[in-house]
């Protein structure tokens, strides 16, 4: 019987990989953890890398219409943040809000793959001046401006689009001109830097409203015909 050999550096999606693959058989796997026990002990003492909560949050998807079943998620990912931040699960709001006050200050590597983690969960759970304030940080960046966000608008990016498409998240026209004006005011920004030519800015910040509109109103129909069927 073949069996899995030692892996000099594991992590915890090698160890995923392994554990989940049809292609093993439970003593081919059980052989993995018993020659791997000392890098496994690291890996579960360890914190969660930004690669690694982003996978987890990616294979455990919100669903529309099932907030009973996404509270549930919602603690999951409580517990999960809360390791990969080294902080406790109580603290997390407070976290959150701590990182938004002080600018998404940046220190070191750790200080922005943490920021990375966060802006996962906020997209998922947060509220929505978080999700402005975490956009706003996003778009920042005049060099990766548009690509950022082309990438937060579309549909199942994990991204401000997909907080926006949850019925519990519905965008009202206060968030709405919020929101707009982050993504003006960075694309003007990443403009004034020479990364956006005047043309582009001005179609792709008319782009950017109609987006958003249409993110506003496929939540306003969906919030219409959760009512509707609650009367019929």
């Amino acid at each position: 019987m073949t069996y899995v050999d030692p892996i000099g550096s594991l992590d915890a999606l090698k160890l995923r990989k392994v554990l989940t693959s049809e292609k093993l058989t439970d003593s081919q796997k059980a052989y993995f953890l018993r020659k791997n026990a000392v890098e496994i002990k690291k890996i579960i003492k360890s914190q969660i890398s930004k690669s690694e909560f982003k996978a987890m949050m990616d294979d455990r998807p919100l669903i529309r219409f099932r907030p009973l079943k996404n509270s549930f998620t919602k603690q999951g990912d409580d517990i999960l943040l809360a390791k990969s931040l080294g902080i406790s699960k109580q603290n997390i709001k407070k976290y959150i809000n701590s990182v938004i006050d002080n600018n998404f200050e940046i220190k070191n590597a750790q200080d922005l793959e943490n920021i990375e983690k966060t802006k996962t969960y906020v997209y998922r759970h947060g509220t929505k001046a978080q999700v402005i304030a975490f956009l706003e940080y996003e778009l920042s960046d005049v060099k990766t401006t548009l690509q950022k966000l082309y990438k937060t608008l579309a549909d199942n990016s994990g991204g401000m689009c997909d907080y926006f498409a949850r019925p519990i998240h519905r965008m009202d026209n206060v968030t709405l001109s919020k929101l707009y004006n982050v993504i003006d005011k960075s694309l003007r920004n990443s403009a004034n830097a020479g990364f956006i030519g005047n043309k582009q800015l001005k179609s792709v910040s008319e782009w950017a409203l109609i987006r958003i509109y249409q993110i506003q109103n496929n939540s306003k129909v969906i919030r219409a015909y959760q009512e509707y069927k609650a009367l019929t």
